[in-house]
């Protein structure tokens, strides 16, 4: 009798640990890389490089998919745009230009702007599988000579899955889509050409 007790307040104990697992809140510490190649159009001119925050929240979305749960997802604004300012430098560096954050007279700018970053829980329409629903968008902002260029880049991803993704997943998810947006931004031919004038 002791040991149908034991054993099911140790299911019970189990089950919860789970349960609170599941919905436990997940902070990301996010490190994004550009990979693709940039147009190499410098040739040495000081370019003024400043990275944004344009998002309304630090919370992306939450792992269950319901409005009023505190499973949130938190990517924190001040551990990330420093990464994304050492990003756009060192593309810019890459096209051939000198980045700096001061700003000059007739100096160009480029100003990266994160303007969205979402997880959002979908439906796959499939029996037992759930997924997972990412989007990041970039804005570029270019100005040089009384001209401005601004480029928007959005990046997706679908991830089906029977059990939540955990804090390694999604943080590799998350890397990979922003990694992909920030390939789009900085290889775009117009953004590079405009700098380059």
């Amino acid at each position: 009798m002791l040991q149908r007790h034991f054993f099911h307040g140790f299911i019970i104990l189990l089950v919860s640990l789970w349960l609170a697992g599941c919905a436990s809140p997940h902070y990301l510490q996010l490190s994004p890389q550009r990979s693709a190649s940039v147009p190499q159009v410098g040739q040495g001119q000081a370019v003024t490089v400043i990275a944004q925050d344009g998002r309304d929240s630090d919370i992306i979305g939450n792992r269950t998919g319901r409005g009023m749960s505190s499973a949130h997802i938190t990517v924190s604004s001040h551990e990330l745009i420093p990464h994304l300012q050492k990003e756009a430098e060192r593309a810019v560096r890459d096209m051939g230009f000198t980045p700096t954050q001061e700003a000059a007279e007739g100096r160009p700018s480029l100003v990266l702007v994160l303007d969205n970053l979402a997880y959002v829980r979908g439906d796959s329409g499939q029996a037992l599988i759930d997924e997972a629903r990412l989007e990041a968008v970039f804005r570029a902002e270019a100005s040089h000579q009384g001209t401005t260029y601004i480029g928007t880049y959005t990046s997706r991803r679908t991830q089906g899955y029977a059990i939540k993704p955990d804090r390694d997943s999604n943080t590799r998810m998350l890397n990979d889509l922003l990694s992909d947006g920030l390939d789009r931004a900085f290889g775009d031919p117009e953004l590079a050409g405009l700098l380059a004038r």
